[in-house]
């Protein structure tokens, strides 16, 4: 009896620490506020960005995809400059940079860290699993992505080189 008590109480907080990534709140790159509990009812697909890597291109696999799915797709970029200084600019350049190559329209967050001391509090829910209950990840460069279900809760982890458009991730929002 005393070990399935054991069993219940770590199931218990296991599912507490899989919180919905409904509760966050982060600044975007336009300087207002992005509310994660706006998108209840939607996809969500979080990506770490950089304007100067040798995964940029997937921009465009981001819009394309936005474009499709857009009526039950959220798609925020992250951009961070933790790897290689890939992502030097300001919020502003890269809005331009984003708009003028890639005709970006989809959602950017303010520029913030994805790893390390200073991880973004929104990162360390994404990347543990003892926070989001699915997975961990560990964010090694820029264009990682997470897709969430429309209960804000993670479905799964997708490494740099799989691609926006990848039939893993469109077989997942069909």
């Amino acid at each position: 009896m005393k070990i399935l008590a054991t069993i219940l109480i770590l199931a218990t907080s296991l599912m507490v620490n899989a919180q919905s990534i409904h509760g966050f709140k982060v600044k975007g790159i336009d300087g207002k506020q992005i509310d994660f509990a706006s998108f209840k009812g939607k996809m969500i697909l979080v990506v770490n960005t950089a304007s100067k890597c040798g995964y940029t291109p997937q921009y465009e696999g981001l819009e394309k995809v936005y474009k499709q799915y857009k009526n039950k797709l959220v798609i925020i970029g992250f951009p961070c400059n933790q790897f290689g200084g890939q992502e030097p600019g300001s919020n502003e350049e890269i809005v331009s940079f984003c708009t003028k190559n890639y005709g970006v329209t989809f959602l950017l967050a303010d520029k913030i860290d994805v790893k390390g001391a200073s991880i973004a509090p929104i990162y360390q829910w994404l990347t543990q699993k003892s926070k989001n209950g699915v997975v961990d990840a560990n964010i090694s460069w820029n264009f990682n992505k997470f897709l969430l279900d429309e209960n804000g809760k993670m479905i799964a982890y997708y490494p740099s080189n799989v691609k926006p458009d990848s039939e893993d991730i469109l077989s997942r929002l069909k």
